[in-house]
């Protein structure tokens, strides 16, 4: 049985990371607001939503493509992290503490990514015994 999605450290720190980059981006100039800011709160809200959206597809193949897209997100947030610091809206111990965080969702995910490839080959296995 699939665990509900609401239950996963995965899940759980990637929502953690999203309401982060939330607070960070309310200190940023207003004339960011449609551009890096908008940015970042997209690329942060599409981790969780992805790993939810993977959850919920029918098959693994389906799945795993989803936490491909939640993985990319993370580097493109990781990115716009930068990208901020370099344009001094961001404080060295912010970027370092909120790179950690996408650090951390990173490792999370890749071992999501890894059972569910398991899970995947596991079950293609029981197909082609039967």
């Amino acid at each position: 049985m699939k665990k509900a999605y609401i239950d996963l450290d995965v899940w759980k720190r990637s929502r953690s990371l999203a309401s982060d980059i939330y607070s960070i981006t309310k200190k940023f100039p207003k004339d960011e607001l449609f551009g890096l800011t908008n940015q970042m709160r997209r690329s942060a809200v599409s981790v969780p939503s992805n790993i939810a959206e993977g959850l919920g597809r029918q098959h693994e193949n389906e799945a795993i493509q989803f936490f491909y897209i939640a993985r990319g997100s993370l580097y493109e947030l990781e990115t716009q992290l930068y990208i901020s610091f370099d344009q001094k809206y961001l404080s060295e111990a912010d970027l370092k503490s909120t790179l950690e965080e996408v650090t951390a969702c990173k490792q999370m995910l890749h071992g999501f990514i890894n059972y569910y490839r398991r899970l995947r080959n596991s079950n293609n296995e029981k197909r082609t015994t039967k």
